[in-house]
């Protein structure tokens, strides 16, 4: 689960929106999510990151 609490990267403000109201950046969540051995998603995580890259 993802917390819906988001921060920009640039200015360091917290928000919910996912652009940030002052810079008008794009936030990203504030924390990772939970590591847990019994990943489902995982395998899909780690290719939408290479392909990212």
């Amino acid at each position: 689960m993802v917390s819906k609490i988001r921060k920009c990267p640039s200015c360091g403000r917290y928000t919910l929106k996912e652009i940030c109201p002052v810079c008008r950046r794009e936030t990203e969540y504030s924390q990772p999510a939970r590591f847990s051995l019994e990943d489902r998603y995982g395998k899909y995580r780690r290719i939408a990151k290479k392909r990212q890259l």
